[in-house]
């Protein structure tokens, strides 16, 4: 225990030793702030005396409104310079964002393109790819059951009508389910 303890009045004597110094700079600075106001106002806006004659005032009204343009001209220079710095900002902020790789995904769009323009887009005009699927595809023939034939082709409904009617008719259709 190499560090000794302080007791509690010297803690108290010291905090409030540091308190009273921190408040008498605190307020040599406001002091200090209130004379470089003064000093400043004095020199940007001197007192107001109006002159008495026309002309005198028309002149005073001319001074007027060119300082007011040169401190229009200045805060527009400052608007300038401080949207640029936002745009920087906002430029540095997406870069850092890009270097993390946490960036929102922007909705995507479909866009219709065929295979081969996709291909032409994705490997550039150099290659020339000819993707056709349909060329790869196998023929495939398709059996036709003689079932199924009979069944599409019916014919003429009446006739078959005809045949099924009266005794004949019912004979030969219990004929050929029990067959």
């Amino acid at each position: 225990m190499s560090e000794k303890k302080m007791s509690s009045s010297r803690k108290y004597h010291l905090k409030s030793l540091m308190l009273s110094i921190a408040k008498g700079l605190l307020e040599a600075e406001a002091i200090r702030g209130e004379e470089e106001k003064r000093a400043y106002m004095s020199e940007s806006c001197p007192s107001l005396s109006l002159p008495s004659g026309t002309q005198a005032l028309q002149e005073f009204l001319r001074e007027l409104h060119h300082k007011i343009d040169a401190i229009d001209e200045e805060r527009y220079d400052l608007e300038v310079k401080v949207n640029k710095g936002v745009r920087d900002i906002d430029d540095l902020k997406i870069k850092v964002q890009d270097l993390k790789g946490k960036f929102k995904k922007p909705v995507l769009r479909k866009v219709r393109m065929s295979a081969d323009q996709m291909l032409q887009a994705l490997l550039g005009s150099k290659h020339k790819v000819n993707l056709d699927l349909r060329a790869n595809l196998k023929q495939v023939k398709k059996e036709v059951k003689e079932e199924e034939k009979e069944l599409r082709d019916v014919g003429d409904w009446r006739k078959n009508i005809e045949d099924k009617s009266g005794m004949d008719g019912r004979k030969k259709m219990f004929e050929g389910g029990e067959a």
